[in-house]
């Protein structure tokens, strides 16, 4: 554990901004179809967790994003990126993990104990407090639609004290030293005053040429990557709200939503049946049928293209299994169902090369655009150590420096001067901060690539922080590092304990 955190040398670049996950919350139950074709979720503890289970879990976590637990489902969602399916993925594991291991160490949080953090809940607040009525109104029409009770609720409040405790004993012994806090905060919150030089690949793509010998050695050590793009067409029907019904909200609107649900289902249920047709099923149910044209997954049909979701899950269909699960968007449902593939095949050498003209191009272009970026950090660091001026020495070396607004490393966040959305950061700023971290005035970065493109940084200055609330802002950073240390080791040993069960997840 203490291995990991030798790993991490600056506490200050790993200050963890996680971000709450987008997830859509529809109160509305849904049959697991994916149950009816693979049972097995995955194996651990040595046993198979069912799909069943496995789904169960997963409203568990669209019931704690619904009523504030935000801090917990990050914390069993790390690292899954902003994927969904990853994410539910991730949060039925560990949640399975600390169930396990919160009653291999004996962790009973007591009746009081939950209802104290129960009444803290955010979805359960009004302007004085704690709120029965949002309480029970949430019981009773936000649970039982989902198939869910009060008693769901209890579990994750007791699972979130669980982990917070767990979370205090393996924080043991982690600490932060003062010189530590105070050379990362002076880190963090000094002003950098820094000029860039940017390279972009376009401006050394003149003069490369690329000849047949070229595109025959790229076209035989990537043919098996050279394809065509997959194609699908699809007949899809819809079960959607009218335009009087998207103007309802609350359990009206979960009423509806569920009738549709409903209705889905019982289609659904239809096309299972031994040689159903999709038209004719959709005609008992007196649904129209539409029909896209080819499209690729890159760009699906216009008709689908107002819904992510509608292109990709029609990539998952097949000849054994052409129609799709109901299909969740914000105002109803669709059914999928496959009436065309045009699968992927391998390219000819003439249908890609122009592919293969532009891949070579780019490559070298990046290539010497990053050995340019070398030359002009070593031409800048010799002319600085010969007494040169540095300003002298970048017009020397031919480069255009570009000033940048100046910043600290830790910037809170700033509205604009209408009081609106707050102000963006340039795209690779972040990247210019990293490079800048360590130097110190009148030193230059190494070449950093950013993207497609690739810059120098250059130190100016360096601002010393002051501020009369430096106090409280120390305090809250001391804080804001211990936490992340502890966050960390908890990570870590989450991993550590999805190893020790066995884990085998089911593909797919």
């Amino acid at each position: 554990m203490m291995k990991l955190l030798r790993r991490h040398k600056n506490w200050l670049m790993i200050v963890i901004a996680i971000l709450a996950i987008p997830f859509v919350f529809y109160f509305v139950q849904r049959p697991d179809y994916g149950a009816m074709r693979s049972d097995r979720f995955a194996h651990m503890y040595d046993r198979d967790v069912s799909m069943l289970e496995a789904q169960q879990i997963g409203r568990l976590l669209t019931l704690a994003q619904a009523i504030g637990m935000s801090d917990f489902v990050r914390t069993l969602t790390a690292g899954a990126g902003m994927n969904q399916n990853q994410v539910a993925v991730q949060f039925i594991i560990n949640l399975l993990v600390l169930r396990h291991e919160a009653e291999r160490l004996g962790l009973r949080p007591s009746a009081s104990e939950i209802a104290d953090v129960v009444r803290k809940l955010p979805a359960f607040q009004s302007e004085s407090g704690f709120d029965i009525n949002k309480f029970t109104d949430f019981v009773r029409n936000g649970l039982a639609p989902m198939g869910l009770g009060e008693e769901h609720i209890e579990q994750l409040v007791r699972d979130e004290i669980c982990v917070n405790e767990i979370k205090r004993l393996l924080a043991a012994g982690i600490t932060v030293s003062k010189g530590e806090l105070d050379e990362n905060f002076r880190r963090g919150y000094d002003k950098f005053y820094v000029s860039v030089i940017r390279f972009r690949p376009t401006d050394f793509q003149d003069g490369i040429t690329v000849n047949d010998e070229d595109v025959q050695k790229y076209y035989d050590a990537h043919k098996a990557e050279l394809k065509t793009d997959e194609k699908r067409k699809v007949q899809f029907v819809r079960l959607g709200l009218t335009e009087e019904q998207t103007k309802l909200t609350g359990k009206e609107r979960i009423e509806v939503l569920q009738k549709l649900s409903d209705r889905a289902t019982d289609l659904t249920q239809a096309l299972l049946e031994k040689g159903a047709d999709f038209k004719q099923a959709a005609e008992k149910f007196q649904l129209p049928v539409h029909e896209t044209g080819e499209f690729t997954a890159a760009a699906p049909d216009p008709q689908l293209k107002s819904n992510p979701q509608l292109g990709a899950a029609a990539f998952k269909l097949s000849a054994q299994e052409p129609n799709s699960d109901p299909i969740q968007v914000a105002d109803g449902f669709y059914i999928l169902h496959l009436t065309g593939a045009n699968e992927a095949r391998p390219l000819t050498l003439e249908e890609a090369k122009p592919k293969i003209v532009e891949a070579i191009k780019k490559a070298r272009s990046r290539e010497l655009m990053s050995t340019k970026g070398a030359e002009v950090v070593n031409q800048l660091r010799e002319a600085t150590k010969s007494g040169q001026l540095l300003e002298a020495a970048i017009q020397k070396a031919g480069a255009k420096p570009e000033k940048l607004p100046p910043f600290s490393l830790i910037e809170e966040e700033k509205t604009k001067p209408d009081g609106n959305e707050p102000k963006k950061e340039s795209a690779d700023l972040a990247a210019i901060k990293e490079a800048v971290a360590f130097l110190n005035a009148g030193e230059i970065s190494d070449f950093s690539p950013s993207g497609e493109s690739g810059f120098i940084a250059v130190l100016e200055k360096r601002e010393p922080f002051a501020d009369a609330n430096a106090g409280e802002k120390k305090a809250a950073f001391e804080k804001r590092i211990l936490d992340n240390k502890q966050r960390i080791v908890l990570y870590e040993w989450l991993r550590e304990r999805q190893q020790a069960a066995g884990l085998q997840s089911s593909k797919g």
